[in-house]
């Protein structure tokens, strides 16, 4: 097991502007292109893996491992290459989820090969591939370590009962990130955000789909069946604190800055970045709410009429050998969707990757795992009118 990358200069969702904007509009309304079912009977295609040992992979930059001397190198999938035989052209073209749908749907909805033959999007976007028909459901019989080693938190979410389409490349929790030095206090729960002492010093993530689950679930909601109601009770809520003056801006990873610099003490944040942000300033920490937080993760799918459907189940199940996920969590430092990596990571002989194994960012413990959940999508019937309501608050 390698020693841990320092990627603090470099973490991908840093370099990401916010998600939300396109996002929030209709679920195909953002693209300006009409809905377009494709049945099952439509989605595979010749599959030419058994006498072509290739595939294409498009993934986000900074999402995957490289090596510290040659970036242009990517220890596990190099190893994989070795191992298989299989060259695998990857692609880091996604920069955004949106963006990326407006790329390829024209080919997907009319029924055409995207040259892809496996991608890693957010799961609210997935839900929208899924639903579509647009995706493939994997052989899991071919996957073994998937079947075995898939972190239970996150193999059945509403989107995809038995995640038979999709598979979580990696995970990570939207909390509340603070500063506890200049902020003087612990932060318990979401209310926390509305005390007196941090009235124009709190950020709330501007996506729709980012920033709404952790809000509901201050309320007490269950986000695996949340309704209407519950979504508007928070608008009305936000809304207020807006005009209280209590919410300084709405933010895309730009909150990095602002609670680096201290103009900010406290806000909605991804776990993956504070992990990040804790190798320079120890004194921000990130925590779950006793309310609970929302588990997210983005995931690997395989597109209708992909060529080498096979080479990309083996790709995937390959990820999910322990050692290799232990060596990909060491490097991306996000939630690992194989908790069995932790003991791989564990035994390692370098101090600082072992310790990434007692980190509950990366490997949540017993009670924080109780506090997670994943929250139900917004349907596309809903995501109009929740989309417009929204935006008009957070100002996009």
């Amino acid at each position: 097991m390698p020693a841990i990358r320092n990627t603090s200069a470099l973490s991908r969702r840093s370099l990401l502007r916010a998600l939300g904007g396109g996002a929030a509009l209709g679920a195909l309304a953002g693209c300006g292109v009409p809905a377009a079912y494709v049945a099952p009977g439509d989605r595979t295609g010749a599959d030419l893996s058994a006498t072509d040992k290739r595939l294409t992979w498009a993934n986000w930059p900074l999402y995957i491992d490289t090596d510290d001397d040659d970036t242009s190198k990517r220890p596990t999938l190099d190893a994989f290459e070795k191992r298989t035989g299989i060259s695998v052209d990857y692609i880091e073209e996604i920069n955004d989820n949106d963006e990326f749908f407006g790329k390829i749907s024209p080919s997907l909805m009319n029924h055409q090969r995207t040259g892809r033959d496996l991608i890693v999007i957010s799961d609210w976007m997935c839900a929208r591939f899924v639903r579509l028909g647009w995706v493939q459901e994997m052989d899991r019989a071919a996957q073994p370590n998937v079947t075995k080693y898939l972190d239970p938190l996150l193999r059945s979410p509403a989107f995809d009962p038995g995640r038979r389409s999709t598979v979580p490349w990696q995970s990570g929790i939207t909390g509340i990130a603070y500063n506890h030095r200049k902020l003087g206090r612990e932060i318990r729960h979401v209310s926390d955000l509305w005390a007196d002492d941090l009235k124009g010093r709190v950020t709330l993530l501007s996506g729709l789909d980012e920033a709404f689950a952790l809000l509901m679930q201050g309320n007490g909601v269950d986000i695996t069946k949340w309704t209407a109601d519950d979504f508007h009770r928070v608008c009305d809520q936000v809304e207020k604190h807006v005009h209280g003056g209590q919410i300084r801006r709405f933010t895309g990873n730009d909150y990095i800055k602002d609670l680096s610099s201290g103009d900010v003490l406290a806000c909605q944040a991804y776990s993956g970045d504070v992990i990040q942000l804790q190798a320079d300033n120890p004194d921000i920490r990130f925590v779950v709410p006793e309310e609970g937080a929302e588990l997210w993760a983005e995931s690997l799918m395989i597109p209708n009429l992909a060529r080498h459907k096979a080479n990309a189940e083996k790709l995937v199940d390959y990820y999910y050998e322990p050692e290799v996920a232990a060596e990909l969590a060491a490097w991306v430092n996000y939630v690992c969707p194989v908790p069995a990596a932790q003991d791989v990571l564990a035994s390692s002989k370098d101090k600082d990757t072992a310790a990434l194994a007692e980190d509950p960012l990366i490997f949540p413990d017993a009670a924080m795992r109780k506090r997670l959940a994943i929250a139900r999508d917004i349907e596309s019937g809903e995501r109009a009118e929740f989309a417009k309501r929204w935006n008009a608050i957070a100002g996009l």
